[in-house]
């Protein structure tokens, strides 16, 4: 039998459709503006040398502090990447051909600025991996070159699993390799397009081994590997855990731990902000398991304080000129 109106209307849901603004951003997650004229030289040279820096392209809400202390992460092999990553900022699309001059003038301006540590990363270049591992060794080779005594920080790419790119970057002896983790397996196929959690895993895993294969100085120590991992985009405790489990089974040294926060509408949606509590709890957690450093906060990113990151784990710096 037909329920009457009255007990339809009284079942039917009320949805408010009033405009709702935006949740305010927690304290702890507000950073300065960026200015200084410390900032815009470096800007200014960026621009010159025709040079992008993830700071800029992935929107990163440390740009001003970092780069008013001469320290930029500069991004290689063009600004367009090859994936669509839910929750990167940085532009998608087809790519340019990879500028093999980049690496020169990169290193030019980890001389002017008189970096102690370089960090440089690149877009994803699935369309030339091995191209891509090319110009990542000559920009190592190229930093020893110009700015001897610099440490090097490469962030790359998983090159898609390519043996030999990864070997030809491992055997090019950056002081740290890093590649990002960046989220939970469940996740991956919504938030890191064209990633499998497998091959991140391997990757960091098996650059210690070729590292091992091939230096024989440092008994097991002979290249520190780093990754970082973007938290509040709908994951569990139990399984940031368990990713942190995994890492430490690899004997990753460095680990860094931040808040999403999402670039625009058209990207992931932020499931919630972490506190700055839960972020002391991964860390301690994350310590617990082995790790030679952790750096874990909201404002965290895989470089932020990169610098203070590799000192921790007991690499020198032997002479840098401070030129800028």
């Amino acid at each position: 039998m037909t329920p009457p109106v009255a007990q339809l209307n009284a079942e039917l849901i009320q949805i408010d459709l009033t405009p709702r603004k935006p949740a305010p951003k927690p304290a702890w997650l507000k950073a300065k503006a960026p200015m200084g004229e410390t900032f815009h030289n470096l800007k200014k040279m960026a621009r010159e040398l025709n040079l992008h820096t993830v700071c800029e392209s992935a929107q990163c809400p440390n740009i001003g502090e970092c780069w008013n202390q001469k320290s930029a992460t500069f991004m290689m092999l063009g600004n367009l990447c090859t994936r669509r990553c839910g929750f990167c900022a940085v532009p998608k699309g087809k790519p340019e051909p990879i500028d093999f001059d980049e690496p020169r003038r990169v290193a030019y301006a980890v001389a002017q600025l008189g970096l102690a540590h370089a960090v440089i990363t690149s877009v994803n270049r699935d369309d030339d991996n091995v191209g891509a591992a090319r110009a990542f060794v000559s920009v190592i080779d190229e930093i020893r070159l110009q700015a001897p005594g610099c440490r090097v920080e490469v962030l790359t790419p998983d090159f898609q699993g390519n043996e030999e790119a990864l070997r030809m970057v491992v055997a090019a002896r950056p002081e740290i390799l890093n590649h990002n983790i960046e989220t939970v397996p469940r996740l991956y196929r919504v938030a890191k397009s064209g990633g499998r959690y497998e091959k991140s895993l391997r990757f960091l895993e098996h650059a210690k081994e070729l590292a091992a294969e091939m230096f024989s100085d440092r008994d097991g120590d002979q290249i520190v590997t780093k990754t970082g991992i973007i938290v509040g985009m709908g994951e569990e405790m139990h399984e940031l855990l368990a990713v942190f489990r995994d890492l430490a089974d690899r004997k990753v040294d460095i680990l860094t731990i931040g808040q999403y926060l999402r670039p625009s509408r058209d990207h992931l949606p932020m499931a919630r902000y972490y506190t700055p509590e839960e972020f002391a709890f991964l860390k301690h957690e994350a310590v617990g398991m082995g790790f030679r450093h952790v750096e874990s906060g909201p404002l965290v990113r895989s470089s932020y304080h990169a610098q203070e990151q590799a000192e921790s784990t007991g690499l020198a710096v032997k002479n840098t000129a401070n030129s800028y």
